[in-house]
């Protein structure tokens, strides 16, 4: 059924249900696309928390602030953020040689390193024994390293994927700000009680604990891991990821920070149940374990956190709950999920806001289309972009390289063993551990929009998921292989033009 899109004669009355990060992105990216087509009221309860399991992200959040034209250095001062080059991954490998790597953002410059990346992986894979390790290739690793943040000097023009790091908590209210002040939206605290349909199914109307009940034509479910609007009133089905990914809780610890330097980088280092991550904020580290509680039970994964971080009994730990999965579609009738409500994936790869952004701008332009066709799509690319992210993710499970050590390995000896993969996956590791080209696999897959060829590189490269030591012979006879000092010289180079971490912020604040 066609369906003509909102205009400012006839404005689209949207009303968002929940705040937080993800219900105030949505508002910023319908009241910014719309403009007075659209009236954009978001409901929020001061009384009902911001879960906030993760605080960093992937470089499109640097593409969502363009957007909304807000620099750096307004939002990032005002929510403690810091640049994130990439993720350092610890202990999910004993390997050789392969107990660490960094998995980079991608830049402008690795069309000059990462071909002879690709070849001596799959030289490697070929029984070849040639240097595979990512870390020498990549810009963005040497940056981390030096701690130096990846914003080039002017007098360096080539684009350099960054994420951040920041308070979730901060970045809500700094966009509720944004919404009020330069966009128009309407913010209303009341709590929403409950949810009455019309005689179509849809949602008509918010009954709250304060008079009156609040009206709309199309209706956005932020409200977290309760699915008020999507599951709760319309009954959408929620699909579980718990065969394939094990972990289902989470314990945050805040510790402080040394003043002197500033990573820009995510730490995720394996533990015995999962694996904690340390994210460097400007005025804090933030801390936390996400682990599976059929392994590890509550109060034995606080003490493995706090032993991990060296803290004994200081700072308070919160204990969370994940609902990982998605619901089968994420528009309903006149309702679109977003955030957690619509899906979890654990915060590993830090894609939670990545998720509500793509959701967001896909929908605007499905519904300006006005056709149920275009709604369907829509759905079917949402869904496949969960699958597609849930994959990649599995696959850092899957072909972990932890060695046997009794009991205490279960964890790690059950993901290996993990049979729950889906076609695709399969047929990428196939590739990989066949010496076939994988970039010309993933590009016949259909999934490099999800993670491009050079993440699943870096990460089976990194891991070490090659045939064993005493299997490679030493003959690299007749290969083009890199010389390495000349990567080495390349990449150590182009660092130069790069300004210390902290200083650069610093800088961003002013005096």
């Amino acid at each position: 059924m066609h369906r003509a899109p909102p205009t400012p004669a006839e404005p689209l009355r949207i009303v968002i249900v929940g705040g937080g990060t993800a219900g105030w992105m949505a508002a910023a990216l319908m009241a910014q696309h719309w403009g007075a087509a659209a009236t954009v009221t978001v409901v929020e309860s001061v009384d009902i928390g911001i879960i906030g399991v993760g605080e960093g992200s992937t470089p499109q959040l640097r593409a969502f602030f363009e957007k909304l034209r807000v620099a750096d250095s307004e939002w990032m001062p005002a929510c403690n953020a810091t640049y994130k080059a990439g993720i350092r991954f610890a202990g999910w490998s004993e390997r050789p040689g392969f107990q660490e790597y960094f998995h980079p953002f991608a830049t402008a410059l690795d069309g000059h390193t990462a071909p002879s990346f690709f070849f001596h992986t799959r030289a490697r894979r070929s029984g070849r024994d040639v240097w595979a390790h990512p870390d020498r290739f990549f810009l963005s690793e040497k940056l981390a390293a030096q701690r130096l943040a990846p914003v080039p000097a002017g007098n360096f023009p080539f684009d350099i994927g960054y994420g951040y790091h920041f308070d979730a908590v901060l970045v809500g209210r700094f966009l509720r700000r944004h919404c009020a002040e330069r966009l128009g939206v309407v913010h209303l605290e009341r709590m929403v009680t409950d949810v009455q349909l019309n005689v179509e199914g849809e949602v008509e109307r918010l009954i709250t604990a304060e008079e009156p009940s609040i009206e709309g034509d199309f209706f956005v479910d932020a409200s977290g891991f309760r699915g008020l609007l999507i599951q709760q009133a319309l009954g959408e089905p929620f699909r579980p990821f718990a065969e394939n990914l094990f972990n289902n809780s989470a314990i945050a610890i805040p510790t402080e920070r040394e003043a002197e330097s500033l990573s820009c980088e995510t730490k995720a280092t394996a533990l015995a149940a999962g694996w904690a991550w340390q994210i460097p904020l400007t005025n804090r580290y933030g801390n936390g374990y996400v682990y599976s509680s059929d392994f590890k039970s509550k109060d034995a994964a606080e003490a493995e956190l706090r032993a991990h971080l060296g803290i004994g009994d200081k700072g308070e730990a919160r204990h969370l709950s994940m609902n990982v999965g998605r619901v089968e579609r994420s528009w309903v009738k006149n309702c679109l999920a977003v955030g957690l409500s619509q899906g979890f994936i654990e915060p590993l790869e830090a894609t939670a806001l990545h998720i509500v952004q793509a959701t967001v701008e896909q929908f605007c332009a499905a519904y300006d289309a006005g056709t149920d066709a275009a709604r369907d799509q829509f759905n079917q690319r949402i869904a496949a972009r969960y699958e597609g992210i849930r994959d990649y993710i599995v696959c850092h499970y899957k072909v972990n390289q932890r060695r046997d050590d009794g009991t205490a390995r279960d964890y790690w000896r059950a993901n290996a063993a993990n049979q729950h993969l889906s076609d695709t996956l399969k047929a990428v590791l196939t590739s990989w551990y066949t010496a076939g080209e994988l970039d010309a696999e993933i590009a016949r897959l259909g999934i490099a929009t999800y993670y491009a060829p050079l993440s699943w590189h870096c990460l089976l490269a990194g891991y070490g998921t090659f045939p064993e030591d005493a299997k490679l012979t030493a003959s690299t006879e007749g290969l083009p292989l890199a010389d390495m000092a000349v990567i080495d010289d390349f990449v150590d180079r182009c660092s130069r033009n790069f300004p210390d971490h902290a200083a650069h912020l610093a800088a961003l604040t002013g005096p």
